[in-house]
């Protein structure tokens, strides 16, 4: 029986997101390509000429955001594209003026 004004125990809660013992499989990786950057527009939006020619429309990476990186015409960006929009991008690193391509 509860007493009059105290709270009952407190129960130890299930961890919210618990580690899966393997990488989720069903989760396509994202393409990671290299382009220039052709034109700007507003609300951080640019358009992204990739090395094949083709034109897509990208977003900064929120990391990028954070750290107030700058991205101007010309600049060299390393872009990840979802294999299921080739439309869209998200720029995640800018190149530096005679920077070599990061190895992963």
């Amino acid at each position: 029986m509860a007493r009059p004004g105290r709270r009952p125990a407190k129960r130890p809660r299930p961890a919210a997101n618990p580690t899966p013992a393997q990488p989720d499989a069903s989760k396509e990786a994202p393409l990671e390509l290299f382009g220039t950057i052709k034109q700007v527009f507003p609300s951080t939006t640019f358009a992204v000429e990739l090395e094949n020619g083709h034109t897509v429309l990208a977003h900064i990476a929120g990391r990028l955001r954070r750290h107030r990186i700058k991205l101007l015409l010309g600049d060299r960006v390393e872009l990840e594209m979802s294999p299921y929009d080739l439309t869209k991008a998200r720029i995640v690193y800018r190149y530096r003026a005679g920077e070599a391509r990061r190895s992963h």
